[in-house]
């Protein structure tokens, strides 16, 4: 079996452009039926952008492929724990593993489609008067830029409770499924129960709290640092805040601050810790350290809004830098990396 280390660059919108190129255009043409347009829209850049690809890594990404196409199968037909026995005889138990996992996710993102179309509004009109725990499932299923934003909108301490009942939550049954179905038929469409799987988490949180907006964000993590403070330590591990700015390394902090507003970044400092200051000038030439000081000593009365907006900008700017694999950043003290 081929090598999948050769893979790992590659994001995987790009693997699947790749397998839509090892298809042929007869094939690819069947599979585009069956997507939406952004996917369509989506892997089509990928793979006008995909170029040339080895021989090895083209061999390993469709390995990879007929391994989660196989996964998909076993699941499908024989349930989760026929899948994980057959599985781990076929390609090893971390192999088996880590298909088990992906498929899981794709079985997820399956039900509740209609939730991750709908416009956000309504479907905080619609979550607003149910429970908690009720929030935190349909919201499990939704889109974390969704999540994020319902969560925004709830009364402060719903925001905690549904917050802490997403980072608990773990496999949930079909019978659970089929329940919340009933309850919320009739103001969506059909849901489709699906074996098993994983939803939530405390990953997902994370993933939530990276699109919430700094006053949101700041608000559940003073609260949450008193009533839980080992799940809010868990949550700030695996995302990225603006005060992390301190733990990156000087590459990173020097290409982030090229792909930034001046302005912005003035804002940001006028409101930041000493730190994060001291660390993001440390990386700037001399003239452009004169430059920022002379904004800041000029900036009066900044409201606290604005100060939280500049700097979730630049948040944005450092997590797509880190989506694209421009940069990396080290989360929770858990990463290693040899110079």
């Amino acid at each position: 079996m081929a090598s999948k280390k050769g893979t790992e660059k590659l994001t995987t919108s790009a693997k699947a452009a790749a397998v839509i190129v090892a298809m042929g255009s007869d094939y690819a043409a069947d599979v585009y039926k069956h997507m939406h347009e952004d996917e369509v829209e989506r892997i089509s850049l990928e793979v006008a952008k995909l170029g040339q690809v080895p021989p090895a890594e083209m061999q390993a990404i469709m390995e990879d492929f007929y391994g989660l196409c196989v996964t998909q199968k076993v699941i499908a037909e024989g349930g989760v724990l026929y899948a994980r026995d057959i599985l781990e005889k076929a390609f090893g138990p971390q192999l088996a593993q880590s298909y088990m996992d992906r498929v899981s996710k794709s079985l997820q993102t399956r039900a509740f489609e209609f939730i991750r179309k709908a416009n956000y509004k309504n479907l905080f009109m619609m979550l607003q008067n149910e429970h908690p725990q009720t929030i935190a499932f349909v919201l499990s299923y939704a889109k974390a830029e969704q999540a994020s934003q319902v969560i925004a909108e709830l009364p402060k301490e719903t925001q905690l409770d549904v917050v802490e009942r997403i980072a608990h939550l773990d496999s949930v049954s079909p019978a659970v499924v089929d329940l919340v179905e009933d309850v919320l038929e009739k103001r969506f469409a059909s849901v489709v129960s699906v074996d098993m799987t994983e939803v939530g988490g405390v990953s997902y949180v994370a993933d939530i709290m990276n699109h919430t907006d700094r006053t949101t964000e700041k608000y559940i993590f003073d609260e949450l640092g008193r009533r839980n403070p080992q799940l809010s330590d868990d949550i700030r591990k695996l995302m990225f805040v603006f005060e992390d700015i301190t733990d990156m390394d000087n590459i990173s902090i020097q290409r982030f601050l090229r792909d930034v507003d001046t302005q912005d970044l003035a804002i940001a400092l006028k409101g930041s810790n000493d730190a994060v200051k001291e660390v993001i000038l440390n990386n700037m030439s001399k003239r452009s350290q004169e430059t920022i000081l002379t904004d800041i000593q000029y900036l009066h009365n900044v409201r606290l809004k604005d100060v939280e907006e500049a700097q979730q900008k630049i948040v944005d700017v450092i997590r797509h830098l880190e989506e694209t694999g421009e940069i990396i950043i080290a989360r929770g003290g858990e990463d290693e990396f040899i110079a």
